[in-house]
């Protein structure tokens, strides 16, 4: 989405119960809302064709899974080209111990987000996957001991 979408408050309310729980039925959103259920389908409709609402995803537990270890790697290229990044981008991606890549600002160039089964699987990654990579230039990284605190995408308030 390029464009910023004029939200009201029953929108913003829309937004609120999704971000917590996205498998709620139209029927339960509408009521908690406080309007009818075509009603209600029809902002939802229209909250997704304006991009403001851009998937929505099952969240698997990692831990559940057997990647009970995660970590961020912070990541410098060298040098920076666009052809690097975007091979770099693809390798990192393509990587099932991946998560999330960020391209970041600062002394790194990219966050790179990772489930592993242990501390010798963390080592692989990083030897194996990152310190061989020619554009690679160096690796940092901060183990993750706790569960990510998030917020939900909230309406700003005046003042």
């Amino acid at each position: 989405m390029s464009e910023s979408v004029t939200l009201d408050p029953v929108d913003w309310r829309i937004l609120a119960i999704l971000q917590d729980d996205a498998s709620i039925t139209n029927k339960a959103l509408a009521d908690r809302v406080g309007l009818p259920t075509s009603s209600c389908h029809e902002r939802v409709r229209r909250l997704r064709a304006a991009g403001v609402i851009s998937g929505v995803k099952a969240v698997v537990d990692p831990a559940a899974v057997g990647r009970g270890l995660q970590a961020f790697i912070a990541i410098r290229l060298r040098p920076h080209r666009r052809d690097l990044v975007e091979v770099f981008t693809a390798a990192v991606l393509a990587l099932p111990e991946t998560l999330a890549l960020y391209n970041v600002s600062g002394p790194e160039d990219f966050f790179l987000h990772v489930a592993v089964s242990d501390s010798a699987d963390l080592q692989r990654i990083i030897m194996d996957q990152l310190a061989t990579r020619p554009e690679v230039g160096h690796a940092q990284t901060h183990l993750i001991f706790d569960r990510p605190l998030t917020a939900a995408v909230r309406p700003r308030t005046s003042g």
